[in-house]
This record gives C-alpha cells, sequence and structure tokens, in this order.
C-alpha cells in the first residue's frame, strides 16, 4: 500500500485530499482500462517511481502500454461545482476522492466520493470472449459510470466525458481528422490519421508502436440529456463553466498536436436523488485489413475477422454498445469460473496473478480470415521486439489457451506451418516468428530469423501434441507430420549437447550446454514419439521413444549437481555452481510422457527454496533478476509447498513493485524493480496459466 505521506503529495499537486484508496486484491504496477487489442492498449501506470501516481484514476493522464499518453478525460459537476474524475484535464478544478479499486479478469472498477454528496461507480469491462469469435472480433471496450446521490439530498448532476486525437497515431505531428454521427440511437465520435499508412506503425515517445491505419471511435446513446463538442482544450472548459456542450464541430483538421483535439459529451443527470441512469460509453477502432501474410498463394492482405460478421464499421459499433447486457453477463462469467479455478487450484494468491494476466495476453492476438474464410490468429510480441507469431513468446503463452479455448492455439500455429510447408523459410529447424514486424506475417524466405533452433522445434512439437490432447484432433497430427519430422531429426542431432546458441531468454546471451535447453528438445522428441504412436507410425514411435529415453538418462549425469547440498540441475552442463529455473520441465508434465523420473520433480522442489528472494526465485545464477512467466511454469511443477511460495512471491511483488508499467514479465527479485525499457505488456504472461492447464487437460 502507498504510504499516507506519499498519499498527501498526491493529494496537494491535485488540489484535493485525498482519503487511501483500496486496493483490490492488489494495488498493481498498472491498472488495466481499455485493453483489447495491440493498440488499443491503455492503462493507468500506478508505480510508485515517476511513472505513475499510485493507481488514482484522476490527476494522471491514461497510458498506452509504450507509455504514450492516450487522452481521456472525465469530469463531474455537482450543484455547480466541477470535479476531476479521470485524466490531468487542467481546467483548475478539484478530483474526486477515490475510495477503492477492485479488478476481475475482465473488469477494473473504481469507487469515487465526490464531496460527500454523490457516489460514483467507474466501470472499465474489456470483455474477452475465448469461445465466441464474432464477439472476439471486435476491437472495442466499455466505460459504464453510475451516479448515486449518498446524503439523502437532491443534486444537480452532470457528466463529462472526452478522448484526444493522441488516440489515433505514435506521430503526433500528424493530421488527424474527424466527424460526429448519430445511427439507430448511437451517437459517436469518428477520428482517424488523415492520411492512413496500411500495416504501418508509429512510434509513442520511441516506445511503443501504434497503429497508423484504422478508424477509432467513441460512442455513447443518443438523448436529449446529450450534448457534444469537437474542438480543443476549450471543450473541457465548457463543460466546466457551463454544465453542457455547444452540439459543434471544429473542422479545422490539424496535426495532433497543434491545440489538441479533443472529442467529448455532457450528459445532463438533472436532479439526482438516489441513483441516475448509468451512462455507457464504448471506445475503439476498426481495421477493415488486419494482416499482411506470405502464404501459397503469396502475400495477401487478411481481412479483418469482424468484417465477417458485420456490413460496416458503424454496424459493429452499434452491435457491441447494445451488447453491454450480454457483455457483462459473459465476463462475469468467466470472471467467475477463473476465480473458481484459480482458487480451488492454489488459493487467493493465485487469482491475484490470474486475473490481471488474461486481458494482458489477449490484447497481444489479433483475429484475421481470408477469403477461403479460414480464420488465423496473429499474435504481437509487445514490447521486446514486435514480431508477429513469435514461437517462442506463443509458447509461454499457450497455458491460457489451453485453459479456455486450444482452438485459439490451433489458429495461431496454423499460419505458421503454413509458411513453412510452403517452402518459404529454407532452415530445416523450426522458424522463430512469421515476421520481423507485427502486423505483417511475411516470414523469412532468406532464413535470416533469430536463431533458436533446439527452443523453437521444441515448441513447435510440445503446443501442436499438446493441442491435440486437449482436443482430440489426431488429424492435425497427421496433417503436418512431415514438417514435424524434419524438425525432431534436429533435435536427434542437437538437443542432448546443444550448441552455443540462444534460448527463449534471448536477452541473457548465447551460452553452450544449456541444461534446461537440452531439456526442451530432449521432450519434443519425446513428444514426436506420442505423434508418431497417435498417427500409426509405430517405427517412428519406437526410434524416438528410445532416443528420448537414452538422452534423458544421459542428461541426468550431463545436468545435475548431484553433489551439491541440496543437489539441483545446473544452468550449464558441468558447471556445478549454477543453477536456474527448470520450467522446461512443465512439458513433459502438461503431455503426460512420464519421460522425466520422478525424482527430478521431487528434487528442484527441494531446493527452489533455498534460493529464494524476497520477490522470487532468480531466473539463473547470471544476475537476481527473473521472469513471471517461467516461475508459474516451474510452479506447476513442484510440490505444494514449493508451487505456493513462487505464487505467494509474484502476488507480492505485484502488489509491492515499484514499477508502473503494465505487468512486466521481467524483474529483479530483490528490488522488485523493473531491469529494462522491453518486456512489458507481453502476452507471455498467460504462462501464468500453467498450473490451470494441467487441470483442465
Amino acid at each position: 500500500m502507498l504510504s499516507l505521506t506519499f498519499l498527501s503529495i498526491l493529494a496537494n499537486i491535485a488540489g484535493s485530499t485525498f482519503a487511501a484508496s483500496t486496493f483490490s486484491p492488489a494495488r498493481p504496477p498498472a491498472l488495466p482500462l481499455a485493453v483489447k487489442s495491440p493498440y488499443l492498449n491503455t492503462w493507468l501506470y500506478a508505480g510508485s517511481d515517476d511513472s505513475g501516481n499510485g493507481g488514482y484514476l484522476a490527476g494522471k493522464w491514461p497510458q498506452h502500454w509504450g507509455s504514450g499518453v492516450t487522452g481521456w478525460t472525465g469530469m463531474i459537476r455537482v450543484d455547480g461545482d466541477t470535479y476531476v474524475w479521470m485524466g490531468d484535464p487542467q481546467v483548475g478544478a478539484t478530483t474526486v476522492n477515490q475510495t477503492s479499486y477492485t479488478y476481475t479478469s475482465t473488469k477494473s472498477i473504481f469507487e469515487m466520493d465526490v464531496a460527500g454528496k454523490v457516489q460514483m461507480n467507474i466501470t472499465f469491462t474489456s470483455p474477452v470472449y475465448p469461445n465466441d469469435m464474432k464477439r472476439q472480433s471486435l476491437t472495442f471496450s466499455y466505460l459504464n459510470v453510475d451516479v448515486e446521490s449518498t446524503d439523502g439530498s437532491s443534486h444537480d448532476v452532470q457528466l463529462y466525458t472526452d478522448i484526444s486525437a493522441e488516440w489515433v497515431s505514435g506521430e503526433n505531428t500528424v493530421n488527424a481528422q474527424w466527424d460526429y454521427a448519430t445511427s439507430g440511437g448511437l451517437s459517436y465520435h469518428k477520428v482517424w490519421r488523415q492520411t492512413q499508412l496500411l500495416f504501418s506503425e508509429n512510434m509513442v515517445n520511441n516506445q511503443g508502436l501504434m497503429a497508423d491505419w484504422g478508424y477509432w471511435y467513441y460512442a455513447t446513446n443518443t438523448s436529449d440529456s446529450l450534448s457534444y463538442l469537437q474542438d480543443s482544450d476549450a471543450t473541457r472548459n465548457a463543460f466546466k463553466n457551463d454544465g453542457k456542450l455547444g452540439n459543434k464541430q471544429n473542422k479545422t483538421f490539424r496535426p495532433i498536436n497543434d491545440d489538441w483535439p479533443v472529442f467529448g459529451y455532457a450528459v445532463d443527470l438533472g436532479s439526482v436523488k438516489g441513483t441516475a441512469p448509468s451512462q455507457l460509453f464504448t471506445l475503439g477502432y476498426t481495421q477493415e485489413k488486419a494482416v499482411q501474410y506470405n502464404t501459397t498463394d503469396g502475400y495477401l492482405e487478411l481481412d479483418s475477422l469482424w468484417t465477417s460478421y458485420f456490413d460496416d464499421e458503424v454496424s459493429a459499433l452499434s452491435f457491441f454498445h447494445n451488447d453491454y447486457a450480454t457483455a457483462t453477463s459473459m465476463s462475469n462469467d468467466l470472471d467467475s469460473k477463473i476465480s473458481s479455478d484459480s482458487k480451488a487450484a492454489a488459493g487467493q494468491n493465485y487469482l491475484t496473478v490470474t486475473s490481471l494476466s488474461l486481458r494482458q495476453a489477449f490484447a497481444a492476438i489479433t483475429p484475421a480470415i481470408r477469403s477461403s474464410g479460414k480464420t488465423y490468429f496473429f499474435l504481437k510480441e509487445i514490447s521486446s521486439n514486435g514480431n508477429t507469431n513469435t514461437v517462442d513468446v506463443i509458447f509461454p503463452m499457450h497455458p491460457i489457451l489451453l485453459y479456455l479455448n486450444p482452438q485459439i492455439l490451433k489458429m495461431l500455429l496454423d499460419p505458421l506451418y503454413e509458411n513453412q510447408e510452403s517452402h518459404a523459410y529454407p532452415n530445416s529447424y523450426a522458424e522463430h516468428d512469421l515476421g520481423a514486424h507485427f502486423p505483417n506475417a511475411t516470414g523469412h524466405p532468406a532464413g535470416d530469423d533469430e536463431m533458436m533452433p533446439v527452443e523453437e522445434c521444441g515448441n513447435m512439437l510440445i503446443m501442436t501434441l499438446a493441442y491435440s490432447q486437449s482436443t482430440g484432433d489426431n488429424s492435425y497430427l497427421s496433417d503436418h507430420y512431415a514438417k514435424m519430422k524434419q524438425w525432431v531429426e534436429y533435435l536427434v542431432e542437437d538437443s542432448l549437447i546443444p550448441a552455443d546458441q540462444l534460448s527463449t531468454d534471448d536477452f541473457a546471451g548465447h551460452i553452450a550446454n544449456q541444461t534446461n535447453l537440452a531439456l526442451k528438445g530432449i521432450i519434443g522428441i519425446g513428444a514426436m514419439a506420442e505423434i508418431a504412436n497417435i498417427t500409426d507410425n509405430s517405427a517412428d514411435s519406437s526410434n524416438y521413444s528410445s532416443i528420448s529415453k537414452d538422452y534423458i538418462s544421459k542428461w541426468q549425469d550431463l545436468g545435475i549437481a548431484k553433489s551439491a547440498s541440496p543437489p539441483h540441475t545446473t544452468l550449464q552442463y558441468g558447471n556445478d555452481s549454477t543453477h536456474g529455473l527448470l520450467y522446461n520441465i512443465y512439458g513433459d508434465k502438461l503431455l503426460k510422457l512420464n519421460l522425466v523420473p520422478q525424482s527430478v520433480y521431487d528434487m528442484q522442489s527441494k531446493f527452489y527454496p533455498t534460493v529464494e528472494n524476497k520477490y522470487g526465485v532468480p531466473l539463473d545464477t547470471r544476475s537476481t533478476q527473473t521472469k513471471g512467466d517461467w516461475e508459474m511454469f516451474t510452479a506447476a511443477t513442484c510440490d505444494s509447498s514449493t508451487r505456493d511460495m513462487f505464487i505467494k512471491d509474484l502476488a507480492t511483488w505485484i502488489n509491492e513493485t515499484p514499477t508502473g508499467r503494465p505487468l512486466t514479465d521481467l524483474y529483479d527479485t530483490n528490488t522488485g524493480g523493473w531491469p529494462t525499457t522491453q518486456f512489458t505488456a507481453r502476452p507471455v504472461m498467460g504462462g501464468t496459466y500453467a498450473l490451470l492447464a494441467l487441470n483442465s487437460k
């Protein structure tokens, strides 16, 4: 929790008096507001370092995952006095008093007290629909505001909210254009980059990439009490002064940073005694084209999946906005499922972790459809390097997909298989990613992708078998058998004694004879033995089964520091003073291969508590840093005591870290700090569902 001294400083800055807000189940480093896609991905930075203000919605601009401001304002007038409840509009108004913040898997809920007169309930919902592709295809998010008189008196109340043109591009010097319209009871602001650049992204403050194509919408219900204005900061002052807007459009289209265009709504709630009607707003964007894809038919411009369900953008927007009751019901059901399953698996600390990870993981994937009607998902490697469908990012994410809908995992793997089976990739090992820069899934026809041969071959074999086991889709194994056999032959040659190469933890650099990487490859061979068995390739099954068992026996001699006290696996063969998280053992348990002896699981469970720091166990002996996704993979393979230690440490870090970025998977186990400008908001935190994936399979 934040200190009272820090809160008093914030109160003085904001011109109000804070009572300390509660945060439940934790105060995360960043609070998810609208988190639905790589571009609709806005948070309230909450860190006690320079990045945030401790988790208070008022007095701090919401920000894109890459740190750029996404201007989003909320104000309320009560009996003629104006208060700010979201953003930092600098209109000379005091801030409301935030009393609580609660997050679930799909919602962020703020409770606000306004001068002891009215209470506000502000709910941000970014619904996730694992089994409803029509709804999942829509890149919109909800903001719902409830106002209630709390002192028994009637109060004259007006509500205000706006967005700025900062949403439409990462380059604030480009021209924005906008419009305002109504349709079927819906009023909407529409704003876009005047010069559209298809499949192009641009930097926000040299960090997070935002799209340079598509159309942004901010919508609400049309009513006699609604007024609007499209102007500059004057829009906010107009509300402060009059409690209403002029229903005008300033169509002087201009650069985003030229007198900052603002698109506002005011709603007159009238005299409020009791509860006023809820006010619902929808924010999001549409792109008719989603991804450029290189396959057997050449370079294709794939449509966004929503275009297969709706005739036009406004129809899609209207459906989403009017679907709020159903969205709330379905979100509540998913929240309840994750809550009950997480608590049953490992208690409240586990729910603290899993419920913060859902929106972040799903917001990295974009559904697209080709003219044949086949649906794909494309994943953006958010913040680390922007690759498309990076195999060793899908891998740490894949437990959440196994738990919620394995078909989405297949739709991520499909384009990787298609690209490589079309001979668009020349190397014998598995491709690292499907394109250097999302949303361009153009592959690597020169074979010049980042080289992680053992890593990616093992990942592809493990995930393909996991998908088949979860769905019973054995035909998928037959369809891709030839390519998988090519990959497993590489593993036979290079997994027992891995060459000097990168693993998925590429930030740590090359190293030869990596114990954990070798295990990934050996489990990949074991997975291929099972794949061959399922597909009636009995000779291959026998061969790969024999090799994997031989390798795992030799691996124990090479990679275990038997004379250490307590014994443990090493980071590198023969270097008994080293150790690391043996997270790759998870594949053996997930696939039920029974390749790794139980004694190795038991040994590691006993060892990890001996190297625990304040916020977790280091990734390996090269630093005090760790990765939350791999900690949860490891936890899922340990006995209950060690499992709970890992989970408690990660949940504690979430609540106490001074960092203020969206859930970072890389952090320091001693200080809780964030050691890099990358590794934020990444989908790999879907790996926190590793334990639930085991239970669901």
